[in-house]
């Protein structure tokens, strides 16, 4: 890892100088750019104490590539990655609470656009952590900083070596493991979502792996009625996840006894 890391476009930005600003070393704004929402960063890294320079274009775009930076440029403190030794602590943590465990997990989901859309949605869901492997798979990247819009500093991102032993020791912790799967008989909405949860997708087209596939205790598909055999991994996610969230708010209020 190097030294430093590079996080870029507005909403990233602006979720490290809100959430984690002593992380921020450096903050590159494009020469010219005097907009609203550039200001507004501006007095956050001045809240903070970031220094700020402004610079031409080209050198946001080396840094960027062909990936949109939109005029800002943070330079960050790299945070050390989590892995499988977190999760118990972070399990462990909801114990006693009301918060009931819904975990989301990427099997082989390589594309950094669609890990940070997995990322939005999985805050937006209020998930406890997104777990993914470690080998041949997205990583968090700039561009899924980017595309997270902030979720990557405020949802945990577990990667693993060994995702079919992860997924046994969720069982330990008695959560449920729903995989999606095109040749599953069950159907998501008749899946009870309520407890704790953790949901499996798979890499488009592959779909889960045999061992991953293995490790679930059931298998439910998303009904399509058109076409198409499937359904972007992310708006995957969002639809399941979002079940999820309606069954768990049925079940808060629910009469007790």
């Amino acid at each position: 890892m190097s030294a430093n890391e590079s996080v870029f476009g507005l909403h990233a930005v602006d979720a490290l100088l809100r959430r984690s600003p002593s992380r921020v070393r450096e903050l590159r704004i494009q020469e010219g750019r005097v907009d609203g929402r550039v200001q507004a960063l501006l007095e956050l890294a001045a809240q903070a104490g970031v220094s700020v320079r402004r610079v031409a274009r080209r050198e946001l775009e080396a840094v960027a590539g062909e990936a949109r930076h939109q005029g800002v440029i943070a330079t960050v403190e790299p945070v050390a990655a989590l892995g499988e030794r977190d999760l118990p602590d972070l399990l462990m943590g909801l114990e006693g609470s009301a918060t009931v465990p819904l975990l989301l997990v990427l099997d082989g989901v390589t594309d950094p656009h669609n890990l940070g859309a997995c990322l939005r949605t999985a805050d937006g869901a209020g998930v406890t952590a997104v777990i993914a492997p470690r080998d041949r798979a997205a990583g968090l990247t700039p561009v899924a900083r980017k595309v997270a819009s902030g979720a990557a500093e405020s949802v945990p991102f577990i990667q693993v070596t060994n995702l079919a032993r992860t997924l046994d020791l969720l069982k330990e912790f008695n959560i449920w493991i729903v995989g999606t799967s095109g040749e599953a008989t069950g159907d998501l909405y008749d899946a009870d979502l309520a407890g704790p949860t953790a949901l499996v997708l798979g890499a488009e087209g592959k779909g889960m792996r045999r061992l991953t596939m293995e490790r679930c205790d059931a298998l439910v598909k998303l009904p399509m009625l058109g076409q198409v055999e499937s359904l972007n991994v992310s708006v995957a996610a969002g639809v399941c996840l979002y079940e999820a969230v309606r069954q768990r708010r049925i079940a808060s209020t629910a009469p007790k006894g």
